[in-house]
């Protein structure tokens, strides 16, 4: 089981910065492998923001929407995930999800498919005003 509780999110205005975080607490011998952070605007579907490999690598993906903006980083020691993001935009408006996966064998991208994620944090409000 892995149980995960964000943090972080708030309202700013266009141009500003926010760093969210996600606390994930992991038990059992199935723990994942793969993390992300996730969107989900008003009105529309969950969409991957951006998404971290659990090994030595640490390899990143991003949504172009995210690029250059957005950082995705781990703290292994405090099992903690963060997503710094900078310059926000008006359309980053979104409540934002922390979410784990195990994978066997699949790409840990910003294309796996949001609903074969296992584990998902309640979701942080971030609102950006122009």
């Amino acid at each position: 089981q892995v149980q995960l509780v964000e943090s972080g999110g708030g309202s700013v205005q266009a141009g500003g910065s926010l760093r969210l975080s996600c606390a994930a607490s992991q038990t059992g011998p199935r723990e994942a492998n793969c993390m992300g952070w996730s969107r989900q605007s008003p009105g529309q579907e969950r969409v991957g923001t951006a998404t971290i490999e659990l090994d030595e690598f640490a390899r990143s993906t991003y949504k172009d929407s995210a690029k250059g903006r957005f950082t995705i980083s781990r703290d292994n020691a405090k099992n903690t995930l963060y997503l710094q993001m900078n310059d926000l935009k008006p359309e980053d408006t979104a409540v934002f999800f922390c979410a784990a996966v195990h994978l066997y064998g699949g790409k840990c991208d910003t294309n796996f498919p949001q609903r074969y994620f296992d584990y998902w944090g309640q979701g942080t409000k971030v609102t950006v005003s122009s």
